[in-house]
């Protein structure tokens, strides 16, 4: 059985939170750079070249990419075969959390109270924290800080499953119509097919961690994501939303089988500034 110290999860927790509010990944980079090249909006075509420029400040002079550092989502793929000793895996965590957006000067946005007094946790904890159990004896740490315009923006449906494949679609065009600039695009649209509705919203956000523009490796699935990216980009928002055939960068989907009566679907989408990252202990 392999030990893993939770000293050894905070450290990693607190260096993954600034490493993803300051370095975008070079998946996000070159798809940004590849619309640019292709976007026919000039204005569109300056705005993709200010999040480029914004992206290489913020790597360079170790600045958050964005002003909003976002709630921290953590998700532990966990060795069936290690023990962690040292104390508890999630407040080891939350500790990690704590140091990294302390000490990385990050803005800290969670609030207590939620629906009364919204006190300033003032070290934005806790994190949202996602476990799975899987073969061998290791522990995967992946930190996604998850801004709150895009979160905003997130939908779930529990369709019909006669809505079948054109329902889907239907939703997913009407969320980012309806989100319009508010959720700062180019997007990535995570998108969660089947199971129940808890598991369909965790679905389409572990999507948001698929590498841009990588397709669901299923063809009816990798079809489906690419018909949605092109009635997406043909509702013309654009960069920012300032216009512009550049709406979204991707659409990643992930699917399970579901109930014969039910057609779960969620849309949680990604701004941007698509920051996670990732290690392995």
């Amino acid at each position: 059985m392999r030990e893993i110290e939770t000293s050894s999860i905070t450290q990693a927790v607190a260096r993954l939170c600034q490493e993803a509010n300051f370095v975008l990944g070079e998946d996000v980079l070159a798809a940004l750079k590849q619309a640019q090249q292709t976007e026919e909006s000039p204005l569109g075509r300056e705005v993709l070249s200010q999040l480029i420029e914004n992206a290489q400040i913020a790597e360079e002079e170790r600045l958050p990419l964005c002003q909003d550092c976002g709630t921290a989502i953590v998700f532990l793929e966990i060795g069936q075969e290690i023990h962690i000793t040292g104390g508890d895996l999630c407040a080891a965590v939350e500790e990690g959390v704590r140091q990294g957006y302390i000490q990385g000067y990050l803005r800290k946005s969670v609030v207590s109270q939620p629906f009364s007094a919204r006190k300033n946790t003032k070290d934005n904890t806790p994190p949202v924290i996602h476990t799975e159990i899987v073969p061998g004896d290791r522990l995967k740490i992946t930190v996604m800080p998850k801004g709150s315009g895009a979160e905003n923006m997130s939908r779930l449906a529990m369709l019909k499953p006669s809505d079948g494949r054109q329902g889907i679609i239907d939703l997913v065009v009407r969320t980012v119509d309806e989100a319009g600039g508010n959720p700062c695009p180019p997007l990535i649209i995570g998108l969660g097919i089947g199971a129940t509705g808890e598991k369909a919203m965790l679905l389409a956000k572990k999507a948001l961690l698929r590498k841009v523009a990588e397709p669901n490796p299923d063809p009816e699935i990798a079809e489906l994501e690419k018909e949605i990216l092109s009635r997406v980009n043909d509702l013309g928002i654009g960069p920012l939303g300032f216009g512009g055939r550049t709406t979204a960068l991707a659409v990643h989907a992930e699917v399970m089988p579901t109930h014969i009566a039910s057609l779960p679907v969620a849309v949680n989408l990604q701004c941007h500034s698509a920051r996670h990252q990732e290690t392995i202990l």
